[in-house]
């Protein structure tokens, strides 16, 4: 089972050998690809060959490319993560509208569940407030609880003057841990044989990734925990390590402990479960 991330910081030369990732820099360096779940390539001062991404690729290895701000910028998205892809993508065109509303409802539900819980340990009595929104989602979200907390829950976190449109090591923080678990979220959409493209909720037509923007809603408060705790007051290479940490932070899901990358994917196929079962009884959410 896939479980590295591998993060490539400075000027090398990636190839492949013989089922090993190489990594030709001041010293040579070797990792089996069946370890790699996560290729983060950091600097844009690498090189790297097209076997090499096409062997990560079989192998289902997520390649994320940061810009000239080591910022994660982009990711490769194979156009077959399954030998079944074409029947899923079929499937999943006519999935029944009612069961996408349905399972939306929950994934808003429980982000906020997670986000009131966070306030709950932070002993900030805001967490009140996000409870009765939690209680008062109703299909579709159509009255906008999530927004509403939202709203609540980031004042409560950083101080009513934070915004999200703001540039600074907080904001940073949840960008990049964001891009991390939307990046994992995709992974598994396009390994179970699905398109990223098609949401449940979110359909901008300039998003490749409406799906994994809605799947992966229930597991920002876990990068908000992150940045908390951490208190970042600036964001450069450690604090974006702490950030990496959290792929390989234990969790309960299926009342067992996983690390978060096997979560996300146990979760994101409980997904697919129930809007191809029509049974809302198989999602399966993270615990901490």
């Amino acid at each position: 089972m896939s479980w590295r991330t591998v993060v490539v910081t400075q000027t090398c030369k990636l190839d492949y050998q013989q089922n090993y990732l190489v990594v030709r820099g001041k010293e040579t360096l070797k990792v089996h690809i069946q370890e790699i779940a996560v290729l983060m390539i950091e600097s844009t001062a690498v090189s790297l060959t097209t076997y090499l991404l096409n062997e990560l690729i079989k192998n289902k290895v997520k390649i994320i490319f940061c810009d000239e701000k080591r910022n994660p910028c982009s990711e490769l998205v194979p156009y077959y993560g399954s030998f079944d892809t074409s029947s899923k993508v079929r499937n999943q065109i006519r999935f029944n509208k009612d069961i996408k509303t349905e399972v939306w409802t929950k994934i808003v539900r429980e982000k906020i569940c997670q986000q009131k819980q966070l306030l709950k340990d932070l002993e900030k009595e805001e967490y009140l407030l996000l409870e009765q929104y939690e209680k008062n989602v109703i299909s579709g979200d159509s009255t906008n609880r999530e927004g509403h907390a939202a709203k609540v829950y980031f004042n409560s976190l950083f101080g009513k003057s934070f915004s999200r449109k703001e540039d600074n090591s907080i904001n940073a923080a949840l960008n990049y841990g964001y891009s991390l678990i939307l990046s994992a979220i995709n992974r598994e959409i396009s390994a179970n044989g699905y398109l990223t493209q098609l949401g449940l909720f979110h359909n901008n037509v300039h998003n490749p990734f409406n799906l994994g923007c809605d799947l992966m809603e229930p597991f920002r408060p876990l990068v908000d925990r992150a940045v908390v705790d951490n208190k970042f007051e600036q964001f450069g290479k450690e604090e974006k390590q702490l950030m990496l940490a959290l792929l390989s932070q234990e969790v309960m899901i299926k009342g067992k402990k996983e690390k978060l990358l096997n979560a996300i994917k146990i979760y994101v196929k409980s997904i697919f479960d129930v809007l191809e079962e029509q049974d809302e009884s198989l999602i399966s959410f993270y615990e901490l």
